[in-house]
């Protein structure tokens, strides 16, 4: 009959013990979230689950929200809108800050220098930003109609912001100009994680550049592409700020993106109990994105 060795009494108090101390260390943690996130979005659930006016009682009208919110056209528009943007946006944020993080990755003269610049508009606030832009587009005190005209572009002055075509692509690269460099920090961390041995050994084997980019460099930075990917659309998802200041919805009303919607429903319109329910819809739309997040994190880590 196999004898089992039973723990000794003092091992078993000093792993109770460790097991006390470790939620001592994520008590101030657990608090935060608790107190900043999941009491907040507990109350904004049961508030969507009421007719919640600005003056008067809220009146319980159960699932009536999320039911209005299944035939509202205008946000299915702000999400299918929000949803364009995210896709330009984003595509854009690689195409400069992929090159840039090559560019800056090599050791080459003022090459810190150049990081810093390109990171500048990072510690801009968005709304700071949005205010920046919104006077470099006017047309009579800013600086790019007058640039226009000038190179030859333009017929006279033009309105950035007077038309959808115009306003969208300002905003865009308002947008690249300020994520673009936080985006190349990212990237940039996932190159210098490239073991250099790696891509010299490819290329004493004759592999091209593009052949070394392609069969090296990405599915090594597959995590980091990941990573720097979600947190793009993350944010595209949730933008608000640019919109509201650079062209408040317009022109037409073509600019009003999901949180624009709620902000409007909420705050406009006084629907709090609707504008709870478009903000419940978000956050499961959001966290859809975080589990394909983690399911692009895992993919290839996998273990025969």
């Amino acid at each position: 009959m196999p004898i089992t060795a039973s723990r000794p009494p003092h091992a078993r108090r000093r792993r109770k013990r460790t097991g006390w101390a470790g939620l001592l260390y994520i008590a101030p943690a657990m608090a935060l979230v608790t107190v900043f996130f999941v009491i907040p979005v507990l109350f904004t659930l049961w508030m969507s689950l009421h007719r919640w006016p600005l003056l008067g009682a809220p009146s319980w009208i159960g699932l009536g929200n999320y039911t209005r919110m299944v035939t509202d056209a205008r946000f299915f528009t702000a999400l299918g809108f929000t949803a364009h943007y995210t896709v330009v946006v984003t595509i854009a944020i690689f195409a400069v800050a992929f090159p840039l993080a090559v560019f800056v990755e090599k050791q080459r003269p003022l090459v810190s220098a150049y990081r810093t610049i390109i990171f500048l508009p990072v510690v801009v606030g968005l709304a700071s930003a949005s205010l920046l832009w919104v006077w470099l587009a006017n047309v009579d005190s800013g600086l790019f109609a007058p640039l226009l005209e000038a190179l030859g572009l333009t017929r006279g002055r033009v309105n950035l912001l007077a038309t959808f075509d115009t306003a969208f692509l300002t905003i865009i690269v308002m947008v690249v100009w300020k994520i673009a460099g936080f985006t190349m920090i990212i990237l940039l961390t996932g190159l210098q994680a490239i073991p250099a041995e790696l891509t010299e050994a490819a290329r004493i084997d004759g592999a091209r550049r593009w052949q070394r980019f392609r069969h090296l460099t990405l599915p090594l930075m597959r995590r980091t592409l990941a990573l720097a990917l979600i947190l793009s659309i993350t944010g595209s998802i949730l933008a608000f700020d640019q919109f509201y200041i650079m062209t408040s919805g317009g022109p037409q009303n073509r600019m009003i993106s999901v949180v624009y919607y709620i902000f409007n429903q909420s705050f406009v319109s006084f629907n709090l109990g609707y504008g709870a329910a478009l903000s419940i819809a978000l956050l499961a739309i959001l966290l859809a994105i975080s589990i394909v997040q983690l399911w692009l994190l895992r993919v290839g880590d996998e273990r025969p």
